[in-house]
């Protein structure tokens, strides 16, 4: 079997389609005489449109249940399905507890957070409320904070219970609501991202320029989907890498 038709096999059994970190775990490689296998597996997705297509960045599915799958993501509406999938990809990362860098000032994220609410959404093949690691927020300021912090779409809780960064999904230009919320939590030591598409970058720093903004603008950072799901993918690679090394 070759290792195109071997991509195609696992995704068939997966439903019809994965993130890249899924297929890295259920594809067998163990054959393949390669040292970077990971990266075979993206080349394959990725030059192959007869077979394969990107439903998202970061996941794919095959063009032959391409109908199957739309019907199934699209159910509950594109907007839900596409802010569940990036939380997810948040989550995950967060949960890996090493060194992320940029994203969270070099501290290792603990506990991951999502609203009660967004519990049932899907990530991929997993519910958010499966993955997180925590079942409530933990209560790090007064309750009038609190409640507002609840409602953040992903949140990363350092050892201390304490909150190292914010994030927040926008698929519209409007971000206002999303940045309020940061001017009334900009005195933890924590980042804060606003996660949208590539296109909307500009009316980020349009809303950046404004004056109610002054004192968060130079910690609120702007995250694009496609950028987000490249991280994801090369920090869970690494993850399962040394995993491997580690023989776990």
């Amino acid at each position: 079997m070759s290792q195109k038709d071997q991509v195609i096999e696992a995704l068939a059994r997966n439903g019809g389609y994965a993130t890249f970190s899924e297929l890295n775990r259920i594809v067998d490689c163990s054959g393949w005489g390669t040292k970077t296998p990971f990266a075979s597996i993206r080349r394959i997705v990725q030059t192959n449109p007869g077979d394969f297509y990107r439903i998202r960045p970061g996941q794919w599915g095959l063009v032959s249940k391409k109908d199957e799958i739309e019907r199934y993501r699209l159910k509950d509406g594109d907007n839900n399905d596409t802010h569940g999938y990036y939380q997810g990809v948040i989550v995950e990362l967060g949960n890996l507890k090493e060194d992320l860098g940029e994203i969270s000032n070099k501290q290792k994220p603990v506990d991951t957070y999502v609203p009660p609410q967004d519990k049932n959404r899907r990530y991929s093949h997993a519910r958010l409320g499966d993955i997180v690691t925590m079942s409530d927020i933990v209560p790090f300021t007064g309750e009038k904070i609190l409640r507002r912090a609840k409602t953040v779409d992903v949140i990363w809780f350092n050892m201390r219970n304490m909150p190292i960064a914010f994030f927040e999904i926008e698929h519209s230009t409007d971000m206002q609501n999303s940045l309020d919320k940061y001017i009334e939590l900009q005195d933890f030591h924590a980042k804060f991202y606003i996660v949208s598409d590539e296109a909307n970058h500009r009316r980020f720093d349009d809303f950046m320029k404004y004056s109610r903004y002054d004192e968060i603008k130079s910690r609120v950072k702007f995250m694009a989907y496609d950028r987000l799901a490249r991280y994801h993918t090369y920090k869970m690679e690494s993850a399962i890498r040394s995993a491997e090394l580690l023989g776990e």
